[in-house]
């Protein structure tokens, strides 16, 4: 027998009171029961409609269509959310409405990234800087040599060719730092004179610089990320360009996004699928976003979807499972905000859940990106590993 729901234009819902209908629906998750019907959320009754078939009407046996539904009782990305629903229905996996969070969780999984402490070097530096270039260029041979080998600043020689040349080239991030945090001395210009070169060149310097210096102070070695679309590739504590073993490989890569800047879609994703493809962890860090207590919520706004996932070979219900996931409903071609990601990380570790990010491309066809926070014990920030999962 095909499901039977009912639309109710006056009020805007969509229900059911079939028995069968009801009993069907309740074993597989779906609605809430409310003086002896069973109410849809929206992306219910869509996906009943365009997957299971129902048959929808009014009380007066009117037929009601996919795209009926869709425009009455639609909202803002009404699409977007309905392809990153039915694309985690498909899977066999269970989505409710976000506005149905009852308590904290506790789920927030975070890994921690072990630091390190950086230590000024104990021999005087001095470089020139080339305004137009933004690039520092020490030529003592011993001294660009030993930041090199001990502390990997800058590039020796050419690259991955260390007896190539002579010079120790740094890019304006190692300069700066190594004149604030190490009193290295650049001929004709100050520290400020490099801050307002470089900011006049890129209007998001700052936050950049920021969260480079943050990871460096740490004891973690941060390199251009730019063959792999991102500000930065980052080694561990310990990393060196000169171990017997050969070239060493980073691992992660570094994007920094501020909360005053927007992305579009597309490209924001492009590049966390770029290091995907070549094996490396895609780091999130949001500026501004430091460490701070987060106070509990009962209810989260611009989130869409309360995710059940798996345990162990089982799939989580609401009758006897936890969420684990609130996602995020986006589509290719719309723009992300720092301030929006910001927000919605926020609110999901309120209630103890880890962000997933629902991306519906032009196909309709949906990619999910789970976000886990990272702790760097001796940091001021907040970073979040992001990666592309198949549910």
């Amino acid at each position: 027998m095909a499901l039977e729901i009912e639309v109710d234009k006056k009020n805007c819902t969509v229900f059911t009171k079939n028995a069968q209908s009801i009993s069907s629906l309740i074993s597989g998750s779906y609605g809430k029961m409310e003086h002896g019907a069973l109410f849809l959320d929206v992306q219910e009754a869509l996906y009943l409609i365009d997957i299971r078939n129902a048959k929808c009407t009014d009380a007066a046996r009117n037929s009601y269509s996919f795209n009926d539904v869709a425009k009455m009782l639609g909202g803002k990305k009404q699409m977007a959310r309905y392809f990153t629903y039915a694309a985690w229905r498909d899977r066999g996996l269970v989505a409710r409405p976000a506005s149905e969070i009852e308590k904290n969780y506790g789920r927030d999984v975070t890994k921690k990234y072990e630091g390190g402490k950086f230590e000024k070097f104990g021999f005087a530096l001095k470089a020139s800087f080339y305004a137009d270039d933004l690039i520092g260029i020490i030529d003592d041979e011993q001294s660009a040599r030993q930041i090199y080998e001990n502390g990997w600043f800058g590039q020796f020689g050419a690259y991955k060719a260390e007896k190539r040349g002579a010079l120790g080239k740094l890019d304006v991030y190692e300069t700066l730092f190594l004149m604030k945090h190490s009193g290295m001395h650049v001929k004709e210009y100050s520290q400020k004179d490099i801050e307002k070169l470089a900011a006049h060149r890129r209007q998001d310097f700052e936050p950049i610089y920021e969260v480079y210096e943050d990871w460096r102070l740490n004891g973690f070695i941060l390199k251009t990320g730019f063959k792999f679309g991102t500000h930065f590739r980052i080694y561990f504590p310990g990393a060196s360009p000169v171990k017997e073993s050969g070239w060493v490989h980073s691992q992660h890569v570094l994007h920094v996004f501020s909360r005053s800047s927007k992305m579009l879609i597309s490209e924001w994703a492009r590049a966390i699928r770029v290091a995907h493809s070549v094996r490396k962890t895609f780091v999130l860090a949001i500026n501004g976003q430091k460490k701070k207590k987060v106070k509990k919520a009962k209810s989260v706004q611009g989130l869409d979807f309360l995710l059940y996932h798996r345990k162990g070979a089982d799939i989580e219900k609401p009758k006897n499972g936890r969420p684990k996931y609130l996602m995020l409903s986006l589509s290719e071609e719309e723009y992300l905000g720092g301030e929006e990601l910001a927000d919605a990380i926020e609110q999901c570790k309120s209630v103890g859940l880890d962000l997933m990010l629902g991306i519906a491309d032009r196909e309709s066809s949906v990619t999910f990106y789970a976000v886990v926070k990272i702790d760097i014990p001796s940091s001021e920030y907040e970073y979040y590993e992001i990666e592309w999962v198949q549910p």
